[in-house]
């Protein structure tokens, strides 16, 4: 737990920093409570005059949900207007003619917000939670950001995973805070500045010093801050359950792996016409099925990922379990096993049940449950049926049941099919893991 001493030392170090640099990213580890702190930045900024209105972009269910609920569990924030600008073009912009000093859109939306108060931007100070979102220069969210940099005076940051693949999803992310000043003006001259091109153009990998040379230029501008500096949270407990398919199955995913084609039982053939499909189909082949045609067609190859979380419940009957899956049959196989099951959906109430203790299986995919989402309090065991390339994904999710308010250990099982792309991918996210590690070891505490 997060204590009432290491709270306040905490909040006043975040909130000095963005005070002093107006434009800075905040690189909290999950569970620190950024938004909270991030919010008493701001009163203070609006009450010394500093700042008048703030836009916080997030994703869609942080920004349905945590900003405006952290403002009421805090006493020292009670003064603050919140007004949450989401729904239909209607809805947001009536949220937006509210009386308020923070609004919140979902950042699918920013690029609608830019274009019609473009001439004349409303905001003072903006906020983005999960910058990681913004990390490829290419997106509109992300050029619809640059044409309002000029016009913001306050910049900030968040996220707990800056670089959830290599060290070139930095450069936009550093860009919005200044300018590109430190790393280049445009990803290509950041590209040939610090990385070598692989074959075909496809990989960029880091020149000798590069790694060392960017964290340095960065520092100046980012804070990092621990949980483990801040947090006593109980352990987390990384275990893998390796299976063993049958020996058919086996021959038929390596033949797959070889031809890039796999005949089914039934006659049915699935076909990857390139290595990176081949890859994809490979991870739904381990997880036990495959998706036959465009049409959401797929056909079952093996249960023995379902057998394998089944004993997992068997043989934890006092634990509550979160289960990542991966595709959308991955879903369907696991609601026909486990008749119990509840699928975390976007109601409150769901959350609610689960943190009350009341769902034994919640089931949840990466991509929906990573970001804002409080389930420490209803279990303390993951298992992830279906693995993620996503090292921003993978965090995130587990980050769900370990963090501030957690008060067991919690296990972490991956469910990994023995000579298969799992392996692969287990390993992909552990490079991945070091190189994030790397870049935040390298940024000071402020």
């Amino acid at each position: 737990m997060l204590s009432r001493e290491n709270m306040h030392a905490y909040q006043e170090r975040c909130v000095a920093f963005i005070k002093e640099k107006r434009r800075c990213g905040l690189l909290l580890e999950m569970g620190l409570g950024k938004s909270v702190s991030t919010l008493t930045a701001i009163i203070d900024l609006i009450e010394d005059f500093s700042v008048r209105r703030v836009l916080v972009i997030a994703p869609l269910r942080v920004a349905n949900s945590v900003w405006a609920q952290e403002v009421k569990k805090w006493q020292h924030l009670s003064g603050l207007r919140v007004s949450v600008c989401t729904g239909s073009e209607k809805q947001r912009l009536t949220a937006l003619h509210m009386d308020a000093d923070v609004f919140v859109i979902n950042r699918e939306n920013i690029t609608w917000l830019v274009d019609i108060k473009r001439a004349k931007w409303p905001f003072d100070m903006v906020v983005i939670d999960e910058s990681s979102s913004f990390k490829n220069a290419t997106t509109k969210r992300f050029r619809s950001i640059r044409k309002i940099l000029p016009d913001t005076d306050y910049m900030v940051l968040l996220t707990g995973t800056p670089s959830p693949n290599s060290l070139l999803d930095i450069w936009s992310q550093i860009y919005m805070i200044d300018f590109g000043m430190s790393l280049g003006r445009t990803i290509t001259a950041y590209k040939q500045r610090f990385f070598e091109q692989g074959y075909m153009g496809y990989t960029w990998t880091p020149r000798d010093g590069a790694n060392t040379t960017i964290h340095s230029l960065i520092d100046s501008n980012v804070i990092h801050m621990s949980a483990k500096d801040y947090l006593d949270v109980p352990d987390r407990i990384n275990l893998t359950e390796r299976i063993e398919l049958e020996p058919a199955v086996m021959a038929k995913y390596k033949e797959f792996e070889r031809t890039f084609l796999l005949e089914l039982d039934n006659g049915d053939e699935v076909e990857a016409v390139s290595a990176g499909v081949l890859a994809n189909k490979l991870l739904q082949t381990a997880n036990g099925g495959a998706y036959t045609d465009k049409n959401g067609t797929w056909a079952v190859i093996h249960n023995e990922k379902l057998d394998a979380l089944a004993e997992i419940i068997d043989d934890n009957p006092n634990e509550n379990i979160l289960v990542a899956y991966n595709y959308r049959f991955d879903l369907e196989r696991l609601q026909a096993k486990f008749k119990d099951a509840v699928v975390l959906d976007k109601k409150q109430e769901t959350i609610d049940r689960w943190n009350r203790g009341e769902i034994r299986l919640l089931l949840a995919h990466p991509a929906s449950a990573g970001h804002g989402i409080n389930l420490q309090s209803g279990g303390s065991m993951i298992v992830w049926f279906g693995l993620t390339w996503s090292l921003e994904y993978y965090q995130q999710f587990n980050a769900r049941l370990h963090r501030q308010g957690q008060l067991k250990p919690v296990r972490i099982v991956h469910i990994v099919c023995a000579d298969t792309i799992d392996e692969r991918v287990m390993s992909v996210l552990s490079t991945k893991d070091a190189t994030q590690k790397n870049l935040l070891a390298a940024l000071k505490p402020w």
